[in-house]
């Protein structure tokens, strides 16, 4: 993956696949994280975050309401302090 991610081209988009986020997060391969944040409250389900994945800090760079209330944000890494 990383030598993919070196080569010219277009971006590449991970949607709904949490073991291969939680992959490239372990390797430092994100770049941008775009979350969506539905106004839904669920009781139980896989997290996408699971133990002894590495802590990430991150910078909010964008966010953007749709007219069915999902937040769209974008992050970027950032340094840790």
């Amino acid at each position: 993956m990383a030598k993919l991610r070196e080569q010219p081209g277009k971006d590449i988009v991970v949607l709904g696949s949490g073991a291969l986020v939680r992959s490239l997060l372990e390797h430092g391969l994100i770049d941008v994280w775009v979350l969506q944040i539905h106004p839904l409250v669920l009781g139980f389900g896989t997290r996408l975050f699971q133990d002894g994945i590495p802590e990430s800090a991150l910078r909010l760079v964008d966010t953007k309401t749709t007219a069915t209330g999902v937040i769209v944000a974008t992050y970027e890494p950032a340094e840790r302090p």
